[in-house]
Parts: structure tokens; C-alpha cells; sequence
């Protein structure tokens, strides 16, 4: 290997050692005053307002999009646009974070305003004696550190710890908010991730779209419920006087029953339904109601209470609108 890689190399490992022992040193930093940052999201009534300058800002967005994403209601503010019509965003019920490593950039300037308008200020800053700390509610210090730029000046370490600290505090506001894998779902529908937790109630076919009929109903006269619901399903849910599921009726059941002739059609729902059908909680992930769908090779599939009362339907064309 030649003699300037190395050098390369081991240059990118005192980086990375030094933003990590940037992180590894906010740890003995988490005191009263992080408890106090944590109370004031927590209860906060209003929106988390994210603004600062350069790279500071940039880690901001970041930070406020784990927020919101978290169940933390949450926008980003550009500290410049802020001045110039942007500070109308802000009500007092809301809860300014500033990011900023010196505590004496552009942002200060936007305190006064804040103050004024009546919302908290909860600041992260490696300057605990600047303009910034002292004009705000609640400081986060990430001390003093050292950037691993060759010149010391590119925000790095900084940064790095900013952002490790708002995740810090994201994350512990999102535990404490006790939400559910579905709650984080609701924040996730789009990729992978939501498609992951994505559960059944949150995409089935319900109310009008729910085509159900008793099991002493003429077929025909299911066989136009089966056609004129919304969405066409093609499929009915078959209940009995308790209105709990005891069957099910398909377009598929329809076409095998039809190469026997069709006197059946003047058949019940129940003489011809399939009786104890697959079914699916709403509780269940949508990803179970695929596994189900494919194994039995069937287009839908009832979706049933505690009670076992049919509230919903899945078809196969709903799993494909959310990414199946």
C-alpha cells in the first residue's frame, strides 16, 4: 500500500475516534438540566420549533424529522427566513430548540422575538456564557470540542454531537410517551419500515365497503351486495341472527359452482358459502394478512373482532396499494 494512503487512512480514524469520544464525553454531561429539556417538550402543549445556522441548521432538520417521526410535533425554521415573515410560524404555547456551537451566530437576534411572543427557548450550545445560554430557558452544554479538521474550524465533532444529543432527547421523549408500534406506523406509512408495521385496521375495507349479509340470504340477492358495494370486493361475509362470521362467499366460490349448472343460484348464502372461512384480526400486521393470502392462495380474506364479528374485508388489491 502506498505510503500517502495510509497516512490517509489513519488520518479518517482520528476523525471518526474523535467524533465518537465527542458523543462518549455528553454522557457524564446529562444532568438535572436534560431531565428539565425533556419536561419542557414533554409538556409541551404547542409545536417543538427547530432553528439555527449552517451546519448547525442542517443538523436542526434532522433532528426535528426524528421528533415528528416520533410523536413529537415538530417543523424546522430557517433562523434567517425567520426574520422575514417566518416568526408568525410561532405561538407561545410552542417550544423553540436553537442549535448553535459558538451561541453567537444570526440566531441570538431572534430571541427578543421569541420572548416576546412568549414561547420557551431550550438551547444546545458548546458556549454555556453565550448570548444564546444566557437568553434561554434551558441550556444543553456540549462543552468544548475539538473539531478534526486539519485547521480546527469545519463543525464536525460539534455536530456530531449535536446530533447525537437530539436523538438523546427525541428517543427519550418518545419512550416516555409510551406509543405503540402501530402509533410509530401512523408516522411511517411510506417504505419499508411502514410497510413492516402497517396493521390490518389500518388498511382494510370497512363500513359501506364491508359487504356482509345474513346466511338466510337468497344468493342472488348477495350476489348484487357482492357487485354494488364500493370497491367491489368481490366477496361477502356470511353472519348468522348473533351477526357472527359463519362464512364466506367468493366470486371464486361463485365460478366453481357454476361448472355444476346454475340452479344453485336459487340457493341461501349458508348452502353455499364456505363455512369457517380463513380469518384475520384488525389488530394483526398487514404483513400477516400477505403470509395468509399467499399461503392459502386466496384474494381476501374476512377481518373479525374479540367477538368474531366481521368489521372489515382485505383484498389482495389493498395489500398491493400499500407496497405488497
Amino acid at each position: 500500500m502506498k505510503e500517502y494512503l495510509v497516512s490517509d487512512i489513519d488520518f479518517a480514524k482520528d476523525v471518526l475516534l474523535l467524533e465518537a469520544e465527542a458523543i462518549k464525553n455528553l454522557v457524564n454531561r446529562l444532568d438535572f438540566t436534560f431531565q428539565e429539556a425533556i419536561d419542557l417538550i414533554f409538556y409541551c402543549k404547542g409545536r417543538v420549533v427547530v432553528t439555527g445556522i449552517g451546519k448547525a441548521g442542517i443538523i436542526g432538520q434532522k433532528i426535528s424529522a426524528t421528533l415528528a417521526s416520533t410523536g413529537t410535533p415538530s417543523y424546522w425554521v430557517h433562523s434567517s427566513e425567520a426574520k422575514h415573515g417566518d416568526l408568525g410560524r410561532i405561538v407561545s404555547d410552542d417550544v423553540v430548540l436553537v442549535l448553535s456551537n459558538s451561541g453567537e451566530t444570526e440566531v441570538v437576534t431572534l430571541l427578543p422575538f421569541v420572548k416576546q411572543i412568549g414561547a420557551k427557548v431550550l438551547a444546545i450550545t458548546g458556549n454555556n456564557k453565550s448570548s444564546l445560554a444566557r437568553h434561554s430557558d434551558v441550556v444543553l452544554d456540549i462543552g468544548k470540542i475539538e473539531e478534526p479538521c486539519p485547521l480546527g474550524l469545519a463543525p464536525s465533532a460539534s455536530s456530531t454531537a449535536m446530533l447525537a444529543l437530539g436523538d438523546a432527547l427525541a428517543l427519550t421523549i418518545f419512550k416516555k410517551r409510551n406509543l405503540r408500534k402501530e402509533d410509530y406506523a401512523f408516522y411511517h406509512p411510506g417504505g419499508e419500515l411502514g410497510r413492516k408495521l402497517l396493521t390490518v385496521e389500518m388498511v382494510m375495507r370497512k363500513k359501506e365497503e364491508n359487504p356482509v349479509a345474513d346466511e338466510d340470504t337468497p344468493l342472488l340477492d348477495v350476489l348484487a351486495i357482492m357487485t354494488e358495494t364500493a370497491g367491489k370486493p368481490g366477496a361477502v361475509s356470511i353472519v348468522n341472527k348473533q351477526n357472527k362470521l359463519v362464512g364466506f362467499f367468493t366470486d371464486g366460490d361463485l365460478r366453481r359452482h357454476l361448472k355444476n349448472g346454475i340452479s344453485f343460484l336459487h340457493y341461501s348464502a349458508k348452502e353455499v358459502m364456505t363455512r369457517s372461512p380463513k380469518t384475520i384480526h384488525a389488530r394483526c400486521l398487514v404483513a400477516e394478512a400477505y403470509k395468509l393470502l399467499k399461503d392459502y392462495k386466496i384474494d381476501q380474506v374476512p377481518v373479525v373482532d374479540d367477538s368474531h364479528t366481521p368489521i372489515g374485508i382485505i383484498d389482495v388489491q389493498d395489500l398491493l396499494e400499500v407496497g405488497f
